[in-house]
């Protein structure tokens, strides 16, 4: 009785505390309104649209660098002044951009957006490459993924140019032709900094951005941050037999062992559940807008309810919930190609995203082990690895924090890891600061055209995403 009546003073004490907590957060809310600049709102539309008119779909199987030259002259007729001042450096239709600073005992800092865009089937309410304005946005294939981010980081640099501004580091802007299809475009500008022994203060790239309401139960417009991106994988599962006629079915077919395994992988999370400390910052940054006291005081005390968190994360967020965990998602399958015949051979691929505490090879260990209950076969086809994560008290996330703050005031700061893949991950080795972050505002409606039908973006959100690329090259002046 003594032990129990101490337990539950224990727990008592715990949950006081976790309420004081919580009182102690306080409330806030967050504020996001779009420009109201007409001029600079029409001047940045119409140079988005130009580049959206210009086709640049990317194909695995084939490689088309004049295609991406011909976008180059799209760009040098938009911003004469970067190309007539800044050095240029063509690799394979992968762009680059050197403005030269005025210190060279500084690292540079580059900012990147891909050049390329994914295909653009189906029924659209403006056809795909018109880079319509039209409805407060503009549309086309590449608005919002990533064209916007080529517009404002190009067009940030063509006003400081005529501003007469030189910048203390050296600034590369950079664009890759090949993200979209996860090609060699981004990897070719890595090496080529790595050939020069450069090192890079900090890079810029897409990730992030501002997003409303990022969980349920959390209200308002906040800065996502990406911090990390977690590594990439594809894996063949294959199930092999001595075929036969199908009117005398064997038992544990290909296909029937294929179909245990999934069953046994989805139903049975064969992943740890892990908080990192870039979700430990997302969650406490987001404690204070929360809408409940209750979801407050889980979010605002981890030291406490971390457990809880993961049995109940994926049902307030399953985006949150990929974060602490690898995640595997079956894509493709194939079978016999005949439907009274039992394969030879039958397979699935599966996706994977890797978490850095159960990282590539761990991961795919834990898959083949349990194909292997099912006679299975794995083959791996690609297995990238996590990058490094930003440091978040580093003075490169405090100068990206600082940045978000002035161009974007109202808004909530969100770090958070990404569940994609950006170029950004190919620059490990001559960059430890990479952040994910584009710096205009992604509602549902942009999100789900992203791959998808009527991809557009919001025209008055493209005067801030040119004024934050101009702070962040000024921010580097206080280094």
């Amino acid at each position: 009785m003594e032990f129990l009546l101490i337990f539950l003073l224990l727990i008592f004490l715990l949950l006081l505390t976790a309420v004081i907590r919580t009182i102690l957060i306080g409330n806030k809310e967050t504020f996001y309104q779009y420009s109201t600049d007409k001029e600079r709102i029409d001047l940045y539309s119409e140079k988005l649209s130009q580049l959206i008119q210009y086709e640049t779909i990317s194909y695995r199987d084939k490689p088309e660098v004049e295609k991406f030259r011909g976008f180059h002259r799209v760009i040098e007729k938009l911003y004469p002044n970067v190309f007539a001042r800044l050095e240029k450096i063509e690799i394979d239709g992968n762009l680059m951009m050197k403005w030269k600073g005025t210190d060279p005992t500084l690292d540079p800092i580059m900012l990147i957006s891909h050049q390329d865009v994914v295909e653009a089937g189906g029924e659209w309410i403006y056809p795909p490459f018109s880079g319509t304005i039209a409805d407060g946005k503009i549309w086309g294939r590449g608005s919002a993924d990533i064209k916007v981010g080529i517009m404002g980081f190009y067009q940030a640099v063509e006003e400081l140019l005529i501003a007469g501004y030189t910048p203390k580091c050296d600034v590369y802007l950079g664009s890759s032709c090949t993200e979209e299809i996860g090609g060699d475009g981004a990897p070719k500008m890595a090496s080529w900094f790595k050939e020069r022994g450069i090192r890079l203060y900090l890079l810029s790239d897409e990730g992030g951005s501002i997003v409303a309401d990022p969980i349920a139960g959390v209200k308002g417009n906040f800065a996502a941050i990406g911090i990390f991106e977690k590594g990439y994988g594809d894996l063949k599962i294959s199930a092999k037999s001595s075929g036969g006629h199908s009117s005398t079915p064997p038992k544990n077919s290909p296909i029937a062992r294929l179909a245990k395994f999934i069953t046994d992988v989805e139903i049975n999370n064969p992943f740890k559940v892990r908080f990192s400390a870039a979700v430990d910052a997302m969650l406490t940054n987001l404690a204070p807008y929360c809408s409940s006291f209750m979801l407050k005081m889980v979010m605002g005390n981890l030291w406490l309810f971390k457990p809880l968190l993961k049995l109940v994360l994926p049902g307030i967020s399953p985006h949150a919930a990929a974060m602490l965990q690898t995640t595997i998602c079956f894509t493709m399958q194939k079978g016999s190609d005949g439907y009274n015949v039992i394969p030879q051979e039958a397979y699935v691929t599966a996706n994977l995203r890797y978490i850095p505490h159960q990282s590539t090879d761990e991961s795919n260990e834990i898959v083949k082990k349990i194909a292997g209950k099912y006679d299975l076969e794995v083959e791996t086809i690609v297995a990238g690895y996590p990058s490094k994560p930003l440091d978040l008290k580093g003075p490169q996330y405090n100068m990206v924090v600082d940045t978000i703050k002035k161009v974007f005031p109202g808004v909530g700061i969100m770090p958070y890891v990404v569940c994609g893949g950006t170029d950004s991950r190919f620059f490990g080795e001559v960059c430890d600061n990479c952040v994910r972050f584009a710096p205009v505002n992604y509602g549902p409606e942009q999100l789900k055209g992203m791959h998808g039908l009527n991809e557009n973006i919001d025209q008055g959100c493209l005067p801030m995403a040119v004024d934050w690329y101009k702070e962040l090259i000024k921010a580097q002046e206080t280094r």
